[in-house]
């Protein structure tokens, strides 16, 4: 299982992620309030330096990085984007180069925002868990250091936007979290036990990459043949043992959600809030609607980021 940060850690990171970005907000809106019929607060990662969340914890790995090989030549990773573009962002910050691998069909707006972050883009795979393996190639040919997308470095950088969250928003009764490999869910794990809280955690993944809930259903992992879902942040076809069994112990459910249910969240939360979400950051939002038990309640949404293209929000918003 993955070691999680206490108070401190997590509060250290903090101070770390504060240079370089601000905390996000967390905001109730009221027309989203009709829709849901609770009260709902929303955590704003779309508001960070690159659209999600991911920056704080490439934020603070990359700080402890260098600390512990000061010579490295730099970073490799794979991504769907988000993850990604948190490597570059980071990596550039400190003056590292990055190669960051992306799988074939990926965002072009993701792919360009990569770029734009300083990072070397290599194309290869039908999805991401190919584009991982080819990644972890390349960082053993050019002696770069692997950077992966869930680790225990990581966790305390991602839990610091649950520990803004939790102080600013008392007695949170649920929280929606979207799982990608995990890091995000861990991360909220790691802030609910440091503060004490007894907030219910929902994961949520898309129903076409179902490889989380499947496993949580079953007590080990379960890999799928595909993960073919517009909420490409979600699209992982193999679980990880070590956040699995923290999800198993610490989460109350793993929900899915269906691509025309994000479709339709993408939608709302542009309508009721103005924002613009991708389908992972969306699909918090689709599990809260199609739930039946969260009147009178005091719920969290994860937006976990509004990286979208231009294509598929048009269609969100036609749909």
């Amino acid at each position: 299982m993955i070691k999680l940060p206490d108070l401190a850690a997590i509060e250290s990171a903090a101070e770390l992620v504060y240079r370089s970005m601000q905390p996000s907000p967390q905001l109730s809106w009221p027309l989203l309030n009709e829709r849901a019929g609770c009260e709902v607060w929303v955590k704003h990662e779309n508001h960070n330096p690159t659209g999600a969340f991911k920056v704080r914890g490439g934020l603070v790995y990359i700080h402890h990085l260098l600390d512990r090989e000061p010579d490295c030549a730099g970073v490799c990773a794979a991504t769907r984007g988000n993850h990604g573009q948190s490597v570059a962002f980071a990596a550039s910050a400190r003056g590292l180069p990055s190669v960051i691998v992306v799988p074939e069909g990926n965002s072009p707006d993701k792919n360009a925002a990569m770029k734009a972050f300083g990072a070397e883009l290599v194309i290869h795979g039908r999805d991401f868990d190919v584009a991982l393996e080819h990644a972890r190639a390349i960082a053993g040919e050019r002696n770069l250091h692997f950077m992966p997308s869930l680790d225990a470095n990581l966790i305390p950088g991602v839990a610091t936007y649950a520990l803004e969250l939790f102080r600013s928003i008392q007695q949170l009764d649920r929280i929606y979290v979207p799982i990608g490999l995990g890091s995000g869910i861990c991360g909220v794990v790691a802030a609910k036990l440091a503060l004490g809280l007894s907030t219910e955690i929902v994961g949520v993944v898309s129903s076409e990459a179902n490889t989380y809930a499947l496993s949580f259903a079953a007590g080990e992992p379960v890999p799928t043949d595909s993960a073919d879902t517009l909420a490409d942040g979600l699209a992982v076809r193999n679980p990880s043992p070590d956040a699995l069994a923290l999800i198993r112990e610490e989460v109350t459910d793993v929900v899915t959600v269906t691509d025309e249910e994000v479709l339709a969240a993408i939608r709302h939360y542009f309508t009721d809030t103005h924002n613009v979400a991708e389908g992972a950051g969306a699909a918090s939002l689709a599990a809260l609607l199609k739930s039946n038990d969260c009147s009178g309640k005091r719920v969290g949404l994860v937006l976990t980021g509004g990286n979208i293209n231009e294509a598929l929000f048009r269609r969100a918003l036609a749909s």
